[in-house]
């Protein structure tokens, strides 16, 4: 929970700039004390131009609504975020985060180290963990933190619009039963959230009103600006069945548009309730919720009514202000209006005031470090000052002590000079000396290390052996469980050479040469094949390769930190050995020199 008594709430959509600013009221609850919209038009949706004309547009906007709060929750745009909902299987607490940052190199469709990821874990089905995934491009999240640092503000927390939406449902609605739906229209994707109980699951569709402006216009060739202007003021859904076109041609191609648009997007809706349904054990929705710009134009409820099945009444908008404190200043009937396209900055803004369902912060490490910066510049500054001040308080008496070393300096090397022909001869000697021990060093550490790897294999024979066991035991079939290959890992070589080597356990240099490169192994990575148990149970193979990284932690030869034992690559089966090959690199707790 984030605090701050003045705090503003900013949703950078894709076609439109929300803004919000909230306060605490005296009970700790949420305030709205003002809000504005400014649309960013054709530009604000073409990569080049969007970071200028968003920066332009919510400069104007914070400068034409008075907006004072300089602390910032934004939420990233639905086309720009990814997310997915995965199972976890019953594991040990501890191991949780390298099991989902195992799933995340599996899922994320971009390398790991070009996004800022986070996770939720929204609860347990049967022995499952249900676990939120969401990433975020880190090239994106950067831009998301200079826009609003160009407008002199400062962000605190980068969250997306399936949380923000989640967040506020719930904040607004937390006695409704059943199962109910919520149907975010934006202009490049759609939200689809399922809340039923204390379960949640969402999705996002790469379907939104935009399509519908982008379709009128390439028919009616008309341009972009003027076709989403006609959609706003005429457009609407067509009703199904026989009835009566407008007389006006272009509305007539509008609402017909809108109607195809809007079944693609019922499709993708029905699709994912009856994926829900199946896959997910949930119920069908008993209402649904319209959110969104777009859900506003008329009879978008009427023809999700019909298309759903659902009665007149169990149809509504979504109204993120029913449990939110609103100034008495504000228009509540201007606000009524668009109310049901806010929910993200009323999600945003819940995140200073309460403990949420769901709390995600995508902030990249560039953006905090940045932060931290700027916070602790004055003081930097003030500290610079200071040492300028002591350097300046202390010049005259150091010149005057540097004449004093120097005739002192000059009187010591006079009396310096005739031992200074010992001291090569000394150094010869201890530069022998040094070159001994070191030798007598690495000897001593490869005797150490002559059963090393003898007596690894034999911990790894043990530990397949207790797994196998265990497996059998517990799945009541024959198993097995073997190395098929074993790869040491050369981390990194250093040069030595004979001025510079590394000191051995006596103050020694330890070296081999007087020259050359030593190089160590620092991993192993054991490729280990084992009899296909798919048909004992769903997951047996992969509990199995759980089980064998989690028994590897235990010798002594790795490393015990979390990531130092992992698997890596992934779990693949061969159906004509009926086996499965899976992959775990394992970190040694002491490299080995070569």
């Amino acid at each position: 929970m984030l605090n701050a008594k003045s705090f503003l709430a900013v949703d950078f959509g894709a076609t439109n700039l929300k803004v919000a600013e909230f306060e605490l009221n005296e009970a700790g609850g949420l305030l709205l004390r003002q809000y504005s919209f400014r649309a960013l038009g054709p530009e604000g949706m073409q990569d080049a131009a969007r970071e200028q004309t968003v920066v332009k547009a919510l400069q104007e906007l914070l400068t034409q609504g008075g907006f004072r709060a300089k602390l910032v929750n934004v939420c990233a745009p639905g086309f720009n975020t990814f997310s997915k909902f995965v199972k976890l299987p019953p594991v040990d607490t501890a191991k949780v985060p390298q099991i989902i940052h195992y799933e995340a190199q599996q899922n994320v469709p971009f390398p790991l180290d070009e996004v800022v990821w986070d996770y939720q874990i929204l609860g347990a089905t049967g022995n499952e963990l249900e676990v939120l995934l969401v990433a975020i491009k880190v090239d994106v999240v950067e831009g998301l933190f200079r826009m609003s640092e160009s407008a002199g503000l400062r962000t605190q927390l980068v969250d997306v619009s399936t949380a923000a939406l989640c967040n506020a449902f719930r904040f607004n609605y937390p006695d409704v039963e059943g199962c109910s739906l919520l149907l975010d229209i934006g202009a490049k994707t759609s939200n689809l959230l399922f809340f039923e109980g204390t379960n949640m699951y969402s999705r996002g569709i790469n379907i939104g009103a935009h399509a519908i402006t982008q379709d009128f216009a390439r028919e009616t060739r008309l341009g972009f600006d003027e076709a989403e202007r006609l959609k706003i003021e005429e457009g609407f859904v067509s009703l199904g069945g026989a009835y009566e076109e407008p007389d006006n041609p272009q509305q007539a191609a509008i609402s017909k548009i809108a109607r195809q648009v809007m079944t693609r997007l019922h499709i993708q809706v029905n699709q994912t309730i009856q994926f829900y349904r199946n896959q997910q054990g949930g119920s069908a929705p008993q209402r649904l919720f319209l959110a969104g710009g777009a859900s506003l134009m008329p009879y978008t409820a009427e023809f999700f009514s019909e298309k759903l099945g659902l009665p007149a009444e169990a149809v509504e908008y979504f109204n993120p202000f029913r449990n939110v404190q609103i100034d008495p200043e504000l228009n509540r009937e201007e606000l009524a209006k668009v109310a049901h396209s806010l929910g993200e900055v009323v999600g945003l803004g819940l995140r200073n005031v309460a403990h949420c369902p769901v709390e995600l912060n995508l902030m990249s490490k560039s953006s905090i470090q940045g932060q931290e910066f700027n916070q602790k510049k004055p003081f930097i500054i003030a500290a610079i000052f200071c040492l300028i001040l002591i350097v300046f308080a202390f010049g005259f008496f150091n010149s005057r002590v540097a004449q004093e070393k120097e005739r002192a300096l000059a009187n010591l090397n006079q009396r310096l000079q005739p031992l200074q022909g010992y001291q090569s001869q000394l150094d010869r000697e201890m530069n022998q000396k040094q070159d001994a021990e070191g030798e007598a060093e690495q000897y001593a550490t490869w005797m150490d290390d002559r059963f090393y790897w003898a007596g690894m294999l034999t911990q790894l024979r043990d530990v397949l052996m207790s797994v196998e066991a265990k497996k059998e035991e517990d799945l009541k079939v024959k198993t097995g469980l073997w190395i098929e290959h074993l790869q040491p890992v050369i981390c990194e070589a250093t040069n030595t050479v004979a001025a510079a080597r590394p000191r051995g356990r006596r103050g020694a240099a330890a070296s081999t040469a007087p020259t050359g490169e030593e190089k160590e192994i620092c991993s192993v990575t054991f490729k280990i094949r084992g009899k296909n148990l798919k048909e004992a149970a769903a997951a047996a193979n992969q509990d199995t390769a759980y089980a064998v990284a989690g028994a590897l932690m235990q010798m002594q030869q790795f490393d015990t930190n979390v990531n130092a034992v992992a698997l890596t690559g992934t779990l693949s089966e061969d159906e004509v050995t009926s086996t499965f090959l899976f992959e775990i690199t394992a970190k040694l707790k002491r490299p080995i020199k070569f």
